[in-house]
């Protein structure tokens, strides 16, 4: 029977008086505190704060931890989020007492080491995107996406130029346009073709004068490489605009293909899923911004420079540039796991790295492609989109049913009903992290899910917290307080189920 201690909030589980001192009283003499700060800062009354002692309160949220997935608890497949193992000696390197004891706003004379590994870190990301400058500071892929049109923006806007539309094909990553809208600019969706690549007939309809940036996701989300790419970049400039990639992707072509090779003029990078940082729950994020010689201005300040005799500074003398987009200069404990990373690696791994994860996408396609349709490409990079269209049709079991179905055999979901071009999505990632027993433990999952009764997969899962909750409801008014078993509160019904 699970713990009922892990479904209560804090307050349900207080007591008046058990949260007992253990401190013993101080021989100093005690002070008002209205003595001591102003009355005008004084709350009247103090905060209802629960009292419970302190295993209990350990054990609250120790039990609480133990309902959620992780990467270092189960296999995540997660399609375009690429939820892969984080190394821990990465968390390591990063908390060694001489990064993880600076201060934010220490001169720069005290941070020498710091500065230093963080403007190598640049170099290397500008060598890997095939770019001539980098700045670290956005904190998470969807701010470098917007950092990324900022600069374009300012570009436009230093030549005189009034560009107003960001063209994006239906197969990009969904934030895209909100980070468009987000920097000033309309957008236009630009159709797929039959092979789920860019149809450039429909480019070429959508390209004039107006056109400030293509933002394009390469390899897309369907898993496939843009084959088009340096036509599609020929297309974009040959109108003055820009061309901005997507790196989200990146860890299915480190060392491979670099997309300043490909005309891309700026990209930004997800370190959480190419270089293995800790992903999910909101944060902690970066997302560094690469860009060609054109464009290096317009980045953000400061920018970290090398100077004489080998010292390092913040440069703020930066006349053309956007300014700020986050405070510091970047997500330093994000920053330092992803330096770590590509140090280990090398050139020679990180090539390896993508080479494992496009054979770990393309293996676990070869053997769901059996008895699940897969309707774009009978290869992919390094993840796919299967589609349960037809379970749906003839058995009405629909993705969201496997997903959920997936969590009583601890496997977590793959992302499911997108990308939008693909009905009743399946978009699944095996990242280079996983083995080939697992990956055949979720092939086996998947071909047994699909034989079970229709009843048993559509009422699944049975052995979570929660079952089957109004997703949409749930999400619009989340119910937060515990409701005793059996009574339904609101849309979603939180009553404990049996293992």
């Amino acid at each position: 029977m699970r713990n009922r201690q892990a479904t209560q909030l804090l307050f349900e589980l207080s007591q008046p008086g058990s949260a007992e001192e253990y401190i013993p009283a101080t021989d100093l003499s005690e002070k008002e505190l209205a003595s001591l700060l102003p009355a005008e800062e004084l709350a009247l009354q103090s905060p209802p704060l629960p009292e419970v002692s302190e295993p209990v309160l350990i054990r609250h949220f120790i039990n609480l931890s133990q309902q959620n997935m992780s990467v270092d608890t189960h296999f995540y497949p997660l399609g375009s989020c690429t939820m892969k193992y984080n190394p821990k000696r990465n968390d390591r390197l990063a908390q060694l007492p001489g990064f993880q004891n600076l201060h934010p706003y220490q001169p720069e004379g005290t941070v020498q080491g710091l500065l230093g590994a963080l403007h190598s870190l640049q170099e290397m990301l500008a060598e890997i995107a095939g770019m001539d400058a980098v700045t670290l500071q956005p904190a998470a892929g969807a701010q470098g996406e917007l950092t990324a049109l900022l600069i374009a923006a300012a570009y436009f806007r230093h030549r005189g130029e009034h560009r107003n539309t960001v063209l994006i094909p239906d197969v990009a990553h969904g934030t895209n346009p909100a980070s468009a809208a987000m920097a000033g600019f309309r957008t236009l969706e630009v159709k797929s073709n039959p092979h789920g690549l860019v149809d450039l007939e429909d480019l070429q309809k959508k390209l004039n004068h107006q056109t400030a940036v293509f933002m394009i996701t390469n390899p897309n989300t369907l898993g496939l490489f843009e084959t088009q790419i340096r036509r599609i970049a020929d297309m974009v400039h040959e109108v003055g605009g820009l061309v901005y990639m997507d790196g989200a992707n990146m860890n299915a072509t480190l060392g491979i293909v670099r997309p300043g090779d490909c005309g891309a003029d700026m990209m930004h990078f997800n370190p959480h899923k190419t270089f293995s940082g800790p992903h999910g729950g909101g944060g902690p994020g970066a997302g560094p911004v690469a860009v060609k010689k054109h464009l290096a201005d317009f980045l953000p300040i400061p920018v970290i420079v090398k100077k004489d005799r080998g010292q390092f500074a913040l440069d703020d003398n930066r006349p053309l540039s956007i300014g700020k987009v986050r405070s510091f200069y970047g997500n330093i404990g994000v920053l330092l796991r992803a330096y770590a990373y590509i140090r280990t690696q090398g050139a020679d791994g990180l090539r390896r790295v993508s080479e494992r994860a496009v054979l770990n996408a393309n293996y676990l396609l070869s053997q769901v492609r059996n008895f699940i349709p897969v309707p774009h490409g009978s290869h992919c990079m390094h993840e796919f989109v299967a589609s349960a269209l037809k379970l749906k049709t003839t058995r009405g079991i629909s993705a969201m049913d496997i997903a959920k179905r997936l969590l009583d055999y601890g496997f977590h979901a793959p992302t499911v009903y997108f990308p939008l071009v693909v009905k009743e999505a399946l978009m699944i990632e095996p990242t280079e992290t996983e083995s080939k027993a697992t990956l055949d433990a979720f092939v086996e999952t998947l071909r047994l899910i699909i034989q079970e009764p229709s009843e048993l997969v559509h009422e699944a899962p049975h052995t979570t917290l929660i079952s089957r909750p109004d997703e949409v409801q749930a999400a619009r008014k989340p119910i937060l307080k515990w409701t005793p078993p059996g009574v339904v509160s609101g849309s979603l019904s939180v009553a404990p189920r049996e293992p």
